[in-house]
């Protein structure tokens, strides 16, 4: 049997250039996309491997399409195949945020960007709905898994948790609960380890040609050691520069810390960051979250982006004692970069391991409690989005140990309450797509604003 014929590094990154440009409407349309280049039209990986990758990437905290992006681009050309792949799937939509930030800063006070901003987050408000029903119905398989998310929800909404405690909670409860309560914990059928022999990344690693997708250890200490370094070096340098307690040096930290524990996707990281960026630090307010999610949704690449805008507007008005938008643009870069340097290492080490992990009994309980547990954080997420979207003016009121945000009745905006349910009939009920949801929505915003 002849050797499989490579891929060119040049044709590989034309189609991630493409890819990263054209990856729009979050995890599930980017890997959708995927698919269709890379199994269907170029065979490049076979379905079986692909989804096997895929199953790797959920596992992990991170946007898993990005992670996916790396993982099949580390598999054709190794480190630098995957630093191209991830890359250029993060890039396109960063500089687009960055754009977008520039002007949310300058121009958002005025009448039109309100209007746009005010039928985009009606719309979001039915994106975040949805993303809990699509999750929720993956995750919640049985009466177990159902009190946990439940029991999640309670603890972030009513005594404010901070997400980390309960993605460790869920985590622990998951290894001790397999042995208590084995029937809910039942072990997946093994995955069909033959190599289709008609794609090109399953010739090359029957024929020898993938040996850096094979485990070995010594590898995998120094890439950790690496990583850390090139991880943390800017906030280091960031911390001599301008202290431990300067906003840039706060954002590398937090966001930072954020990366490594926010499993379940963007939605569950916005849960994290709300309640830390919004509630404890008050770098940003209740609606401009809202108004940056809503600005992810509608660039190219992964939604966590949303945390480049966050970092932003916080770097913007706590520059002192830099200029503002050179402030700005150091706090979305340094932003981006702790939150996807470690999607990047979690793969080069991890990926040789892929096999044996997704085997691992009492690590695939643990994790499926993890995710059990975030969807109860996004319904969360869901009821903080709606209080501030609908209404006006909230108050926090605390009663004993319980803190929640009230609503102020009189402040329920109706017309946007009408877009809202607009909003999630359209994608619920007729599945029209999030791209034309969000179009209509602002449009119908904007031109409501005009005829008021």
């Amino acid at each position: 049997m002849s050797a499989a014929a490579p891929i060119s590094f040049g044709e590989a990154f034309r189609l991630w250039m493409k890819i990263g440009w054209l990856s729009f409407g979050g995890p599930a349309g980017q890997i959708a996309l995927m698919h269709r280049e890379l199994v269907e039209r170029r065979r490049w990986i076979s379905e079986a491997r692909f989804l096997h990758a895929l199953n790797y990437c959920m596992l992990l905290p991170g946007p898993e399409a990005q992670q996916l992006a790396t993982y099949i681009g580390w598999l054709l050309h190794r480190t630098w195949g995957g630093i191209v792949a991830g890359g250029l799937f993060v890039l396109p939509g960063m500089l687009v945020m960055l754009v977008l930030s520039w002007l949310y800063v300058s121009y958002s006070a005025l009448g039109p960007v309100a209007a746009l901003f005010f039928g985009l987050k009606a719309a979001v408000l039915a994106v975040v709905i949805d993303a809990v029903l699509r999750i929720g119905r993956r995750a919640l398989k049985n009466r177990f898994t159902v009190a946990l998310a439940a029991a999640a929800f309670f603890a972030i909404y009513f005594f404010k948790v901070p997400f980390p405690w309960i993605v460790a909670g869920a985590a622990l409860i998951g290894l001790v609960a397999r042995h208590v309560l084995p029937q809910y914990f039942k072990q997946a059928a093994p995955a069909d380890s033959r190599a289709e022999q008609g794609f090109v990344v399953d010739r090359m690693y029957t024929d020898g040609q993938l040996a850096h997708a094979r485990p070995n250890a010594r590898r995998a200490l120094t890439l950790t050691v690496v990583c850390l370094a090139i991880w943390m070096l800017p906030v280091a340098l960031v911390a001599l520069w301008l202290g431990a307690q300067h906003v840039l040096t706060r954002e590398g930290v937090i966001f930072g810390q954020t990366a490594v524990v926010t499993f379940g996707g963007a939605y569950a990281v916005l849960a994290y960051i709300g309640q830390r960026a919004v509630q404890e630090l008050q770098w940003l307010r209740p609606g401009e979250m809202i108004d940056g999610l809503a600005m992810a949704e509608t660039t190219p690449g992964p939604l966590i982006l949303v945390l480049q805008f966050v970092g932003f507007v916080a770097a913007y008005r706590y520059a002192t004692p830099l200029d503002p938008w050179l402030s700005a643009v150091l706090g979305a870069c340094l932003t981006t970069w702790v939150t996807f340097v470690p999607s990047f290492a979690f793969i080069f080490i991890g990926a040789p391991y892929m096999e044996s992990l997704r085997q691992h009994r009492g690590l695939n309980a643990a994790l499926s409690c993890v995710t059990a547990a975030v969807v109860g954080v996004i319904l969360n997420l869901s009821v903080w989005f709606a209080t501030h979207t609908l209404f006006g003016r909230v108050d926090a009121r605390s009663y004993g140990l319980v803190h929640v945000d009230v609503p102020v009745w009189s402040t329920l905006e109706p017309v946007a309450l009408a877009l809202a349910a607009a909003s999630m009939i359209a994608m619920l009920r007729f599945k029209v797509g999030m791209a034309w949801t969000l179009a209509g929505s602002a449009a119908l915003g904007i031109a409501y604003r005009a005829l008021t």
